[in-house]
């Protein structure tokens, strides 16, 4: 079977979150059950070598705006379909927004580009090769299913939502220069009061809409997580499925992680303490042993709960414990960690910006890892956590509340606890989870029976592709 796969950004190549994780590592999965995956992605700066050493396959003189090509190429075990359209995608910093945080002004035509391609391939093929199945990622490629609505012989589209907070809204007088059909502007399509809205396209006209927990479909159907799609999501209630994300599980090993001073596997957590110690080091932090160490890696947003977090780090120096934050975004949270570790020096250790390298030292080191999200629709690094026996203390929602099982006194007592869970986000809630973990990590023996449930827990793509492959097979007439 062949999948093409449309998104934004993949990793290892270009990241600005979990999506790239995911887009970098599924295909990897699904490869070895007998699918072949492409992925279509912009040919951004970064990608200039991999695109380098790969065969033009097709050529376009104009694509909403200037001359484009599709180049084939193959990197990190990844098959890539690298769009080159210097006009839309060649500039410098995020892909998203400018050097001033504003989203470029031309966002509609850089994915609506992503997307007419990505119909011209799933309609006439590429480099003899055509989907049977074109897996659309987000509302950078949600207007796929809206570009093939009346293309015959068109193969079926699955949209796999994310973040529905992130929609891609522009105004309705694009529809003919993106090339759209206009009948497809109404409420029951494409139109979200008065604006073109590329993710509810892709809501109301693919085959079938996943999202990547069982918990956040649930939630994005009601008022208070569907951000004013919740209506058109119930309305496709029996075409969506929650399937939860996996992470790369050869990337991220603490057997034979390279980037950890010390391995570690579930029957040799001493290892783990000069880990520790590393990661004490590079925050500047006093290595208490009686409490846990923390660690919060992050973008730095409201979503992420990170402000609430500010307000309980005196709780957490009065408990001994010691917190270390990596992550950037929102400048006003970023200042107040970078103030909160002027202010507990030796408790509070903070380094703003993103460092793949550090975060796998942090989950390798820290005791336990922070995610007080207001919402959170999977979640990676929770699964991070788990892999390498760094408790995560989380909200209950979406995937965190799907992946990580509460240390109440019965699933203690079983054996079964992983971390700790808290709802609804506030400072109390959030506090009396971290004194949990705090409590807990005074029992060696709970605290290590947590460690090695949370180890063993499944957290790879497996399961989660054998559900997709159901999927395709439903889609495509395989079945």
């Amino acid at each position: 079977m062949n999948i093409l796969f449309v998104a934004s950004e993949c990793g290892p190549f270009i990241k600005t979150g979990g999506l790239a994780d995911v887009i970098g590592s599924f295909p990897k999965t699904l490869a070895g059950m007998g699918i072949r995956v492409r992925i279509l992605l912009p040919a951004y700066p970064p990608l200039g070598q991999v695109m380098a050493a790969g065969e033009p396959v097709r050529a376009m003189d104009n694509l909403l705006g200037g001359a484009a090509r599709v180049v084939a190429a193959s990197s990190a075990g990844l098959e890539l379909l690298l769009l080159d359209a210097p006009h839309l995608y060649e500039r410098p910093g995020n892909i998203y927004v400018d050097a001033a945080g504003r989203d470029w002004s031309d966002n509609a035509f850089r994915f609506g580009a992503l997307s007419k391609v990505a119909a011209e391939i799933a309609i006439s093929g590429i480099d003899g090769w055509k989907p049977d199945v074109v897996h659309a990622h987000d509302w950078q490629a949600a207007l796929i299913p809206a570009y093939l609505k009346a293309a015959p012989g068109a193969p079926p589209t699955i949209l796999t939502i994310h973040n529905i907070a992130f929609q891609g809204l522009f105004d309705p007088s694009l529809i003919a220069p993106l090339g759209l059909p206009d009948w497809l502007f109404h409420p029951e399509g494409m139109e979200y009061y008065g604006h073109l809205g590329f993710l509810k396209a892709g809501i109301a006209f693919a085959q079938k809409v996943t999202t990547v927990s069982p918990t956040y479909a649930a939630e994005i159907m009601t008022p208070e997580f569907g951000m004013g799609l919740e209506g058109i999501v119930t309305a496709r209630a029996a075409d969506l499925t929650g399937i939860l994300n996996g992470i790369e599980l050869v990337a991220w090993n603490p057997v034979d992680d390279l980037l950890l001073p010390r391995n570690y596997s579930g029957e040799t957590l001493k290892n783990k303490a000069a880990n520790r110690a590393e990661v004490a080091r590079r925050f500047a932090l006093d290595d208490n042993q009686n409490a846990p160490l923390f660690c919060v890696i992050s973008r730095m947003t409201t979503q992420k709960g990170l402000d609430v977090l500010l307000e309980v780090l005196p709780r957490i120096v009065a408990r001994g414990a010691r917190l270390a934050v990596l992550g950037a975004g929102d400048k006003g949270i970023e200042a107040r960690f970078a103030q909160a570790a002027r202010t507990w020096p030796g408790a509070v250790g903070c380094v703003i910006g993103y460092d793949e390298p550090l975060s796998h030292l942090m989950l390798g080191g820290s005791d336990a890892i922070l995610v007080p999200s207001r919402f959170e629709p999977c979640g990676l690094t929770q699964l991070y956590g788990l892999r390498y026996g760094t408790l995560p203390v989380v909200t209950r929602t979406g995937g965190l509340a799907d992946t990580v099982i509460d240390a109440d006194p019965a699933a203690i007592a079983a054996g079964t606890a992983t971390g700790f869970q808290f709802s609804p986000v506030t400072p109390s809630t959030l506090e009396g989870a971290i004194d949990r973990a705090c409590t807990a990590f005074r029992d060696p023996q709970v605290w290590t029976s947590m460690v090695k449930a949370a180890m063993a827990y499944p957290v790879g793509w497996e399961q989660s592709a054998k559900a997709y492959k159901a999927l395709y097979d439903a889609v495509s007439g395989a079945s």
